[in-house]
């Protein structure tokens, strides 16, 4: 959802009634993700004043891409999933901070919860880029919205209605495609991260829509978060000091953690302080998982199995539909649909 990711980015806020909620990308790894994450409302009066200038929309589709290239960078580099990390999450964290200023520093017991809900969507999604293909991983980070559906009518009574499960049992039989066919052992056990990372931005969703999770800046669980992470691969990051590590692994770490952490939650920050609806920023979001691949292919020569590609094909037409069929639902009763940003 990564991502969050998270992918990554956050939302300012604005009143709306609690509903059922739509990541867009999502991890972090983003992410994702939506997986890394990041990656929900938070604060920042400063930007919520409307700007004249570009189309709040190419703002959306500049997060999206940076968002996409992760996948890219991570298999790029030659340091490991928990050395990458390091790096990534500490830039990532001074980048929000930055931009977040003491506000996104407020930290409660439940969001005490989603900053190690997040640390663990980050480092799932860097582990399963690392071990299967960028495709797997982005496009199982993305079944958190499954998880969400499912999870929903537990956490705060929600009915579980007949869409809800045609869209669970579409994306179920999506996943079964990514382990059909000749696959490595690490191709399996980078999967299985992904799946858990998709799992961890749900539950990392699901309690940001918790009551007293808007009582501190959003952006706090990303920034507390990425410091857990930096805490956890720090020795790992340490020991690869110790050997060595190239410039060039240095420069892709830092756009990691500058760029597709931080700049890309400007720019997404940006676009929903000047207006954009939840749902066309939720449609334009779907470039990530869509692209992510792509960059790998062109640039790594990375291929995909077909398996893959339609399952992924099935999961993210699934939740698109699902996302458009209760947005049409909510703007019937005069409710706007929320949002959450991934990697």
């Amino acid at each position: 959802m990564s991502a969050l990711r998270a992918s990554e980015s956050f939302l300012v806020p604005r009143p709306r009634p609690y509903g059922r909620g739509y990541f867009i990308s999502p991890l972090p790894g983003s992410p994702g993700t939506f997986r890394e994450v990041v990656t929900l409302m938070a604060g920042g009066s400063s930007l919520a004043a409307k700007k004249p200038g570009s189309s709040p929309l190419l703002l959306v589709l500049g997060a999206a891409i940076l968002w996409s290239t992760g996948g890219l960078f991570i298999k790029s580099t030659h340091l490991s999933a928990f050395e990458l990390s390091f790096g990534r999450s500490l830039l990532g964290a001074i980048t929000i901070a930055i931009f977040t200023r003491k506000e996104g520093f407020g930290i409660n017991p439940i969001s005490a919860v989603t900053s190690i809900l997040y640390a663990a969507l980050l480092i799932l999604f860097v582990l399963a880029t690392k071990l299967t293909t960028a495709a797997n991983a982005i496009f199982l980070q993305y079944t958190a919205p499954v998880y969400v559906l499912i999870l929903e009518p537990l956490f705060y009574k929600e009915k579980f209605r007949s869409r809800d499960f045609i869209t669970v049992a579409a994306c179920i039989a999506g996943m079964s495609l990514f382990f059909v066919g000749k696959l490595r052992p690490q191709d399996v056990t980078g999967n299985l991260f992904a799946l858990a990372s998709g799992a961890c931005f749900a539950l990392f969703f699901l309690l940001l829509r918790h009551s007293k999770a808007r009582n501190v800046n959003r952006a706090s669980s990303a920034i507390y978060g990425n410091l857990i992470c930096v805490l956890i691969c720090a020795p790992a990051f340490f020991g690869a000091m110790q050997s060595g590590i190239s410039a060039g692994d240095l420069g892709r770490v830092a756009y990691l953690g500058i760029v597709q952490i931080g700049f890309a939650y400007l720019l997404f920050t940006l676009a929903m302080a000047r207006g954009v609806r939840s749902l066309d920023a939720s449609i334009i979001g779907y470039v990530e998982p869509v692209l992510n691949p792509v960059w790998v292919f062109l640039f790594i020569g990375e291929r995909p199995s077909g398996w893959a590609l339609v399952g992924g094909t099935v999961i993210i037409a699934s939740v698109i539909v699902h996302m458009l069929l209760e947005t049409k639902a909510k703007m019937g009763k005069g409710i706007e649909p929320e949002l959450t940003a991934h990697e």
